[in-house]
């Protein structure tokens, strides 16, 4: 689990496969579960530490949807907290986040280590 350098918003984290692949359509089942059992970890810790509304989860597959490093995967978790987004990314190109990324690095990085992994 790594955060996000440019958030969507404050706790938006990536998760990524253990194996440098850029197609999820080419994990084994195995590294798929892997990729998904830590997609609900990061979930579960999100919604414990931070307690949003909501979490958007997506991923871009291909450079055409926006992947911007080719043959690499990973899965954004978006947290979103209702009235979350404004007029600022729409008249002044900038993103409003509450959270200074390195102190929400500390606070993340303590959940994680305060929880374990979903059993498989």
């Amino acid at each position: 689990m790594l955060l996000n350098r440019f958030p969507y918003n404050a706790g938006h984290l990536l998760v990524a496969p253990v194996d440098h692949e850029g197609d999820l359509t080419k994990l084994s089942t195995e590294r798929a579960a892997a990729l998904m059992h830590a997609v609900q970890w990061s979930a579960a810790v999100l919604q414990g530490e931070l307690k949003p509304h909501g979490i958007n989860i997506g991923a871009n597959m291909g450079t055409a949807s926006g992947a911007g490093v080719p043959d690499h995967l990973h899965i954004h978790l978006v947290p979103r907290w209702n009235g979350d987004t404004n007029f600022m990314p729409v008249l002044a190109e900038v993103k409003v986040i509450s959270e200074n990324l390195h102190t929400m690095w500390e606070r993340l990085g303590n959940a994680f280590s305060r929880t374990s992994p979903p059993s498989p």
